[in-house]
């Protein structure tokens, strides 16, 4: 399974939009600064997530939200 997730960080006041494989690593990962965007902050917050059967099928998904 693929999932697309939201987090929200209140001491930056911004949002995040991803997708991977596995929400509670990556949010981990989030957390520990692995990533370079969210790593201005250290308390993200899952807002939203949505699952998809594949990995193309969340890349469809965003570029549709694109438009």
């Amino acid at each position: 399974m693929f999932y697309t997730y939201i987090i929200y960080s209140k001491t930056i006041d911004k949002y995040y939009v991803g997708s991977c494989q596995n929400i509670q690593e990556r949010l981990k990962g989030h957390l520990n600064s692995r990533s370079k965007y969210t790593k201005i902050a250290k308390d993200w917050e899952l807002k939203y997530a949505e699952t998809y059967v594949s990995r193309s099928e969340v890349i469809e998904e965003k570029c549709k939200s694109k438009k």
